[in-house]
């Protein structure tokens, strides 16, 4: 996750880049937009640290134009409805620049907002190609599309995983679930066994149907589109229930938390 840091730095650099207009004696304020309560805290805490750190770096630099940068955090816990009430905060605040949102799902509504009233958007992991599509020019990203890494990890899947039978699990959410059907198109058109196509719940706690289901359809590769802690519990519920096959899964799960939920069968 190390990348995700990385992103978010630069997302602060570039963003930054539109800064032109402000005096000495300004202090420009960056929103830093992302989840900081919910299940995806431990990204928002990764976004927060890599565009902070990058703010410090361009303070001790000598700022923008002589002005110093303030970095101001919103949490929108990766909901929606709360990254809309974020994006019009972040308005009425006449902040002009922000960083974020994390999950695509926060950024495709509050991008709306930000196109509306002017507001200059990087966002530093969300991966939906629905985001960029809309045309905005206020709103811009630093890290690739879902569009893109689908097909990468269905070529892997078919030439060196080499499964029999797939199910494909995603969390109805915009990032996971675009990517889950990225990910089938390509397995499809490569002629692969998809026995399952199948979207779980946000929050859910017992998987024990849906790893029945996949038993019984003798799947044996699994590739799950969401984050890691519904991941988690599928991980170790389906080695609790014998489930014998290979798991998958994007950028949305690789981070200590997976470990912690799951334990030993991640």
């Amino acid at each position: 996750m190390k990348k995700k840091f990385k992103l978010a730095s630069l997302a602060a650099s570039v963003l930054l880049m539109g800064v032109s207009t402000f005096s000495s004696a300004d202090t420009i304020k960056i929103a830093l937009a992302g989840p900081v309560t919910g299940p995806a805290a431990q990204y928002g805490e990764m976004l927060l640290n890599g565009a902070n750190l990058a703010i410090e770096n361009i303070n001790k630099a000598g700022g923008v134009n002589g002005s110093m940068l303030e970095g101001v955090v919103y949490d929108d816990a990766c909901d929606p409805k709360q990254a809309v009430a974020v994006a019009n905060k972040i308005v009425n605040d006449e902040i002009q620049f922000v960083v974020g949102h994390l999950c695509s799902s926060s950024t495709q509504p509050a991008s709306d907002i930000y196109e509306d009233e002017g507001v200059l958007m990087v966002t530093p992991a969300s991966t939906s190609p629905a985001i960029t599509e809309a045309g905005h020019q206020m709103v811009f990203r630093t890290i690739g599309l879902d569009s893109l890494q689908g097909p990468k990890a269905a070529n892997y899947v078919t030439n060196s995983v080499k499964p029999k039978s797939i199910a494909i699990i995603h969390d109805k959410q915009q990032y996971g679930e675009g990517l889950a059907s990225s990910v089938k198109a390509t397995l499809e058109s490569q002629g692969s066994n998809i026995v399952m196509f199948e979207g779980i719940t946000v929050g859910d706690k017992d998987f024990s149907s849906l790893i029945a289901k996949m038993q019984k359809a003798k799947v044996d590769f699994v590739y799950y589109g969401g984050y890691h802690a519904e991941l988690g519990l599928i991980l170790r519920q389906a080695s609790e229930k014998g489930l014998k096959a290979q798991f998958m899964g994007p950028e949305g799960v690789a981070n200590d938390g997976l470990t912690a939920v799951a334990g030993d069968s991640a």
